[in-house]
């Protein structure tokens, strides 16, 4: 086994539009481990839009990023090293190692986390029965709460979030609508995930085109939406909402880049008697075992689908990411190490 790891490390903070100037490809030695220890080999590393808010110096609902230090990020390895009873070499474990080939770990309780693979592959665990598969159970779940005939929107809809809650919903018994960027995408979404309808973003430039196609696919209005974009979708979604609808708030990429984002006409949050609320997943892990149960159950039943945009190779993830970003990926974004 080499004795050296290869990180990413984060080498400056974006101003507006980040790039690939923004990272550092290092090689540090591997340490002794001390007892307590365990070496994880990563497989793969999770790409993830969050990842973009802690690359600024700036307040938010997490830490930034340091400077100078491995890349913050989920990760799925194997334990090849361990002087830990917990842990024996060979064990699969989920865990935030970072963009990094190997991560030395304490082992303790919630900072890795063994899977079982007989039925499931390690890299779902990353997406739809992962962290992202969490984020959609959740907001679905606890904010949303689809009733039967009701009708839920989802933006980004064929990505690792997105994808999933609309899966949820149809298992709820709701009408689902999507919205993605791309007549690919939106055919995946409904053929392939069972959307209701798909919205291509993308032929609608302005609140008031996408708002007249959300009102063709949504004829009894909006109840729920899931928001991962913001900027004119959010606005054309209100637009089309009913009373008492209820919107989750997961994500806002339209302005992670610096873009201003005003809501155009918050009089209807109001008007509506609209419920809107912002979350984080890892602020709720005591919902995680019952989400992870429901998403374990229905990915071995057949019925949980996903889709991955898989980039091979650690030096990959800075370009991955950026494409991310800006809607290349179809699907969860993976970086492949081993």
């Amino acid at each position: 086994m080499t004795a050296t790891n290869r990180q990413i490390l984060l080498a400056s903070r974006p101003v507006g539009e980040p790039s690939v100037d923004n990272f550092r490809l290092v090689e540090t030695p591997l340490p002794s481990l001390a007892d307590g220890q365990v070496l994880v080999r990563h497989h793969y590393l999770s790409l993830d839009p969050y990842m973009r808010g802690r690359m600024n110096d700036s307040k938010s609902y997490a830490e930034p990023q340091p400077l100078d230090e491995v890349m913050i990020g989920g990760t799925v390895g194997e334990v090849v090293e361990s002087r830990n009873d917990r842990f024996e070499v060979g064990d699969t474990v989920v865990g935030m190692g970072g963009w990094q080939e190997f991560q030395v770990a304490d082992g303790q309780p919630g900072q890795l986390r063994k899977v079982d693979t007989t039925h499931i592959p390690p890299q779902a665990y990353l997406g739809a029965v992962g962290m992202p598969g969490i984020t959609a159970w959740y907001g679905l779940t606890q904010i949303i709460d689809p009733k039967p005939t009701e009708t839920v929107v989802v933006s980004a809809a064929s990505g690792a979030v997105g994808s999933v809650v609309g899966q949820l919903a149809k298992e709820r018994g709701a009408r689902v609508v999507g919205l993605a960027g791309g007549p690919e995408k939106c055919r995946y979404v409904v053929g392939e995930l069972g959307f209701d309808a798909c919205i291509d973003y993308r032929e609608h430039p302005d609140v008031r085109s996408l708002s007249a196609a959300l009102k063709t696919a949504c004829p009894n209005g909006i109840d729920g939406y899931f928001e991962n974009v913001g900027g004119i979708i959010l606005d054309a979604v209100m637009l089309r909402s009913n009373a008492f609808s209820r919107i989750a708030m997961c994500g806002m990429i339209a302005g992670y880049n610096g873009e201003p984002t005003p809501m155009q006409i918050p009089a209807l949050i109001l008007i509506n008697r609209m419920t809107i609320r912002g979350f984080i997943v890892s602020e709720h892990m005591d919902f995680w075992p019952e989400a992870l149960k429901e998403l374990g159950s229905l990915y071995a039943a057949g019925r949980l689908r996903y889709r991955e945009s898989i980039a091979q190779g650690l030096e990959s993830a800075p370009e991955a990411f950026l494409g991310l970003l800006k809607g290349r990926n179809f699907g969860k974004q993976l970086v492949k190490l081993y």
